[in-house]
């Protein structure tokens, strides 16, 4: 009898790690026919047991980057240890390049800007103004270049535009903090670790890319709070300065909150004195100005306010300008 855990990993297999990651795709095919570890990854509750979780994890306690059969070697010898640790692991996908995505609306804000951001991590996307960003045309051609003041940075965003590119300027952030359920500790080796993890194998740069802004984020580290957005959102916006824009960012993670609990956070968002920033599903939300078909939509949706502003990759590789003028304040 097929069970949930063999349908996960095999939908995993044909239609999310080919052409991302081989050796993902080898240890998904691997559990997908493989009814000893489908017991094992099974002892671990649904909403801890994606693949790209479980192989982070089996990553971080010591799973060599090796073919299946080593790998299902280490999960039978570490079985409780795996278990145990994805109780308390989630997905953090902390990828810097998500900025690129969001650089246009972050564009339309007036700074100085005090940056907020839910779902932060270790708070590399807290940085827009430290990366260096290089937006290239189909035909890989550089369309427009921007580096922070200092010259160009350690972190070159790189991500393909179609279609018009909008006026883009490198941010004036004066504060930064963000809200985790379990903030990462750039200083603490064993985040980083974890940071390192969540990145496939055969992503060819993205390791290096979080390397270096987490080299950035340590130099200044931000404000990270631990605990849920809609207890801690207040609190911590109270402490952003009061002669700055106060820019909140929510960028892949809403995706992740139950749905009730998605719609209070977003009311409260808006109902704050602050701007406005996600990258989302289509779908996921109902507040998009103007209304998008999640059937054609490609990509994820880029808004400012909730204003759509463009469509993109979900970690920021591609996006297409779909904004026609500036997005009116709150």
């Amino acid at each position: 009898m097929t069970d949930a855990v063999q349908l996960r990993y095999s939908r995993f297999a044909t239609e999310e790690a080919p052409g991302r990651s081989a050796l993902y795709e080898e240890w998904a095919q691997g559990v997908a026919v493989d009814a000893e570890i489908r017991a094992v990854l099974a002892r671990i509750p649904e909403n801890r047991r994606q693949p790209p979780l479980v192989f982070a994890v089996t990553r971080l306690l010591g799973a060599p980057l090796e073919g299946y059969p080593v790998w299902r070697e280490f999960v039978l010898l570490h079985a409780d240890d795996i278990v145990a640790e994805c109780l308390v692991r989630s997905l953090q996908t902390n990828e810097p390049l998500r900025l690129a995505a969001l650089l246009p609306a972050l564009s339309e804000v007036d700074g100085p800007i005090a940056l907020l951001e839910l779902g932060a991590a270790a708070g590399l996307c807290l940085y827009p103004d430290r990366y260096s960003y290089r937006f290239v045309g189909e035909d890989g051609q550089v369309r427009a270049a921007l580096d922070p003041s200092s010259g160009e940075s350690s972190v070159i965003l790189t991500s393909q535009v179609t279609g018009p590119l909008p006026p883009v300027r490198m941010p004036d952030v004066v504060w930064r903090a963000g809200i985790d359920l379990a903030p990462l500790d750039v200083a603490v080796e064993r985040d980083r670790r974890w940071l390192r993890g969540l990145v496939w194998p055969g992503e060819a740069g993205r390791e290096e890319r979080i390397e270096a802004a987490v080299t950035i984020a340590a130099a200044e580290p931000p404000q990270l709070v631990a605990g849920d957005a809609l207890d801690q959102l207040d609190a911590l916006a109270a402490r952003a300065p009061r002669d700055a824009t106060l820019v909140i960012t929510s960028p892949g993670v809403l995706v992740h909150i139950p749905r009730a609990h998605r719609t209070a956070v977003v009311e409260r968002v808006r109902e704050l004195p602050a701007r406005w920033i996600t990258i989302d599903p289509p779908g996921l939300l109902d507040i998009w100005t103007p209304a998008v078909d999640p059937e054609t939509w490609p990509g994820f949706v880029v808004a400012l306010d909730g204003q759509v502003r463009a469509a993109a990759d979900p970690l920021g590789r591609w996006w297409e300008w779909r904004g026609t003028s500036a997005a009116e304040g709150p």
